[in-house]
């Protein structure tokens, strides 16, 4: 079906988009026009895997009372059950990714620019997720192609303007973490304490996980060369589960937070510069002396 959808848009001679006005003019002003409208989506079951049919593990195995250093965060990015979650959906991303960049090439585009990606659950079945992705695919005016077609959120007038500083999109991004944190003696005591204080394991769970979706995103960011990444969006929540490691009536809980940002990866280029131009001077010295001297340089006396 997208196959056929990107030969129709070929044959017509005529091309869509979501882009306003003002995009593109933005386009055109740096060299760039739309070629059509692409997109991609890939519908992932996410089946339950790890101890207890579940990816929200805290991994506290040190009873009621703790230890004194506290529960441990179970972070995906340090091996965590919650791994397998965070791997399957960065597949997903891929997979539409891969879609909308292949119908870009379809078209003969360079690049797809204002690509939004959205995640949700697929309709009626809430153990599968659809990522989905649409963007308007783009050409530069030229001979020279990219190797493989560049993809962001920029709009129109954001990517003219990073274009026109020098630097040029290369992927658009999906960073994610989730953190698992046993509510341990300490951090019961500290939440229903009567005087002022910080929750300390609740910190550590917070700060772990924005920090690792931050390092998720630098990672895939230098997959393909990218110097940089420009934020396009984050969430972060944070929400509490029964402990699946405690036996018998108490009620012993873990909390989980979830980190996710959306960004571009973005590489510098630079421009060559053109060598001076060489310059004719004429001698003003007597007449019998007719020549002329060519010099590169501004410094002519």
């Amino acid at each position: 079906m997208a196959a056929a959808r990107t030969a129709e848009a070929r044959s017509s001679g005529t091309w869509s988009s979501a882009l306003s006005t003002g995009e593109f003019a933005a386009l055109r002003a740096v060299g760039f026009d739309p070629v059509g409208q692409v997109m991609g989506s890939a519908v992932y079951h996410v089946g339950r895997s790890g101890r207890y049919w579940g990816y929200h593990d805290c991994q506290f195995r040190s009873g009621l009372f703790g230890t004194a250093s506290g529960a441990p965060v179970a972070l995906s990015g340090r091996g965590a059950p919650s791994a397998g979650l965070v791997t399957v959906l960065d597949e997903a991303r891929r997979s539409a990714l891969g879609r909308m960049t292949a119908e870009c090439s379809a078209l003969g585009g360079d690049g797809v620019v204002a690509a939004r990606l959205t995640v949700a659950p697929f309709v009626a079945q809430s153990n599968c997720f659809e990522f989905q992705v649409i963007g308007t695919a783009v050409r530069a005016a030229g001979p020279v192609r990219a190797p493989w077609p560049f993809t962001c959120h920029l709009d129109g007038q954001g990517f003219a303007k990073l274009v026109t500083a020098g630097w040029v999109p290369v992927e658009l991004l999906y960073g994610m973490s989730i953190g698992v944190r046993h509510d341990d003696y300490r951090t019961r005591m500290q939440r229903t304490a009567w005087r002022n204080t910080e929750v300390g394991g609740w910190s550590e769970l917070v700060h772990d996980v924005r920090s690792d979706a931050r390092a998720a995103l630098a990672a895939q960011g230098g997959r393909r060369g990218g110097d940089g990444v420009v934020l396009s969006a984050g969430s972060f929540r944070v929400w509490k589960e029964s402990c699946t490691r405690t036996s018998g009536n108490n009620d012993q809980e873990d909390h989980v937070a979830e980190a996710t940002l959306v960004g571009t990866s973005i590489a510098r280029f630079t421009v060559r510069e053109e060598p001076p131009r060489a310059l004719t001077v004429m001698p003003l010295g007597p007449r019998g002396r007719g020549r002329t001297t060519r010099r590169t340089g501004t410094d002519i006396r």
